[in-house]
């Protein structure tokens, strides 16, 4: 099933606001000053593969882990700062992981915790395996040739 947000195709989901495309999620921080995108990777993920950069629209990534490395647990404290990072701005929450499964709990566990416009990116920052089983050549955040670094 397909709504709107801001003209853009989101796809229903449960549990959440729905699943967005890289390309819809930029286009909703070109345009909502109070949206947010939130990258839910581990700091690892951070520092060698790279994430969006958000300048030229007028915005800052949040990095909190949904899951902290090396054990990859569920960080406990994950909706408690969400919750500080986001006070004060109602604007939809866009929740991004390497190929969207991470986010898309993450923006679950925000939802069920109160807070409404939740979307996962669904593609991710790299997205989804290619025929040689590398990522970040089909779909996702730097495949849709977005605003990124690497550091």
């Amino acid at each position: 099933m397909t709504g709107k947000l801001t003209d853009l195709d989101v796809t229903a989901a449960q549990g959440y606001a729905g699943d967005i495309s890289a390309k819809s999620a930029w286009q909703i921080l070109e345009k909502d000053p109070t949206a947010r995108l939130i990258d839910v990777r581990t700091t690892a993920e951070w520092s060698y593969v790279g994430g969006p950069e958000l300048k030229s629209a007028g915005h800052t990534v949040l990095q909190i882990e949904w899951q902290q490395f090396p054990a990859m647990a569920v960080a406990p404290d994950f909706v408690a700062r969400v919750q500080q990072a986001t006070t004060g701005t109602s604007g939809p929450l866009l929740f991004l992981c390497r190929s969207g499964a991470r986010s898309a709990a993450a923006a679950r566990a925000v939802t069920a915790a109160g807070r409404d416009r939740c979307f996962n990116v669904a593609d991710g920052f790299e997205g989804p395996l290619d025929s040689q089983r590398h990522r970040g050549a089909a779909k996702g955040w730097k495949a849709s040739g977005l605003p990124w670094v690497q550091s």
